[in-house]
């Protein structure tokens, strides 16, 4: 069957570029999302959200009369979850907001609908997201939760895409579909082919669950790797980032650069969701977890030391965001970093970063002032690089020759 109405629920940072890209192709596309705010901001051609290009994708989409954002669902041929699922206390998945999707949805849903979760999940998500649906619409037949033949198509389709590529990797990268059954594989990859140019690849969806969870895991190992190394570089005196690039020059070595830790939805929880699953067995995985979630507080015990060196410490903070020219703040080290040392009252607290306008909540009332570039360099006496923004990395050291500065990215040691 050709879609002609495709609905998206959650309008963030991948569930809007993925609404946007199926509209450019023509197909009608309806948006959910629970913010009034991002509806509001998308129907008027505007984005919420920092990405390169999208703004442009989205206006067009809505000027055409192929987008628009509502915060009720209505009927569509095929619905895609993208949600969040972040962690719980003692990091157990919460798929509350999965659940959420599910029951909002169910109302709506039609004999043949195609629903499909690209919500990064733990194992068995997929298959509960089914169940949910069941138990909302006993009227209709889930592949898995119902005994009779399935007129429903289930699938998960995990995002694998690169904050600030997003546009681009939507379409180019390879797409792994793990359906509910092998028709629910076939009427994915109907719906992905209709955008994607990269490779859609079948499977089950536990093994489409446990792909996203291997990428991001086997990503954390390998920073945990680069993070442990810089703390034992700093206890005996070696610059880690001339180590590296030495390392590196050997034609199977490939070591990451080291920073304040891990961040985004992804790398920063991911791994817990397989360390959940199989606590006895996840144990690199749980080390590197605790290396790289360790790392912020190495950090900020490098940084009081630095300001223990004045009488009045103005420490600047370059990067509130979780990776490089990006306003993303989930799960970010850095964000947790300067909450951490404003909480320390180890002196004034300066925060700078390019791609916000306004203070994160969770600095907010703890007298941390949000300032430019310039305001830092003429006011801090520690400079804290936590981000690798383009405007840091232009920074020449003479510009930071009369401070103290603790360089987590590396901007200045590899001058």
């Amino acid at each position: 069957m050709a879609f002609k109405k495709v609905s998206v629920v959650g309008l963030g940072y991948i569930g809007l570029p993925t609404a946007a890209v199926i509209a450019s192709r023509g197909i009608e596309v309806i948006g959910i999302d629970v913010s009034q705010k991002a509806v509001e901001t998308i129907n008027q051609g505007k984005v919420h959200i920092v990405e390169p290009d999208l703004d442009m994708v989205v206006q067009a989409a809505v000027t055409m009369g192929k987008l628009r954002a509502s915060m009720t669902p209505e009927p569509a041929d095929a619905f895609m979850i993208a949600v969040p699922t972040p962690f719980k206390e003692g990091h157990q998945p919460d798929l509350s907001y999965i659940e959420a999707a599910a029951k909002a949805i169910a109302p709506v849903l039609e004999k043949g609908n195609l629903v499909i979760l690209e919500s990064t999940s733990p194992v068995g998500a997929t298959e509960k997201l089914a169940a949910w649906l069941q138990e909302q619409r006993p009227d209709l037949h889930f592949p898995g939760a119902s005994t009779a033949e399935p007129n429903m198509y289930v699938a998960h389709c995990p995002e694998r895409v690169l904050p600030g590529r997003v546009l681009e990797e939507l379409v180019s990268n390879d797409r792994i579909i793990g359906g509910m059954t092998n028709k629910c594989c076939e009427k994915a990859t109907e719906l992905y082919k209709t955008f994607v140019r990269g490779e859609c690849i079948s499977t089950n969806a536990r093994t489409a669950e446990m792909a996203k969870l291997t990428e991001n895991s086997f990503r954390d190992v390998n920073i945990a790797f680069a993070n442990e190394l810089s703390i034992i570089c700093d206890k005996l005196k070696i610059n880690v980032w001339e180590l590296i690039a030495l390392a590196n020059r050997h034609p199977r070595v490939n070591i990451l650069s080291p920073g304040p830790g891990v961040g985004g939805h992804c790398i920063a929880v991911d791994p817990w969701f397989i360390v959940d699953s199989a606590p006895e067995e996840a144990r690199i995985i749980r080390t590197a977890r605790e290396i790289n979630d360790h790392k912020p507080e190495y950090v900020i015990d490098k940084v009081k030391a630095a300001a223990d060196q004045f009488k009045r410490p103005v420490v600047a903070c370059l990067g509130l965001a979780f990776k490089a020219d990006i306003d993303d703040l989930r799960e970010s080290p850095a964000l947790d970093i300067t909450c951490e040392l404003a909480k320390a009252n180890i002196g004034q607290i300066l925060a700078v970063e390019p791609n916000i306008h306004e203070l994160p909540a969770k600095l907010q009332g703890q007298g941390v002032e949000l300032v430019n570039l310039q305001q830092a360099l003429e006011l801090a006496n520690v400079l804290v690089v936590l981000v690798d923004h383009k405007p840091f990395k232009a920074l020449h050291s003479n510009d930071i020759n009369t401070k103290v500065v603790v360089d987590t990215r590396g901007l200045f040691s590899r001058q």
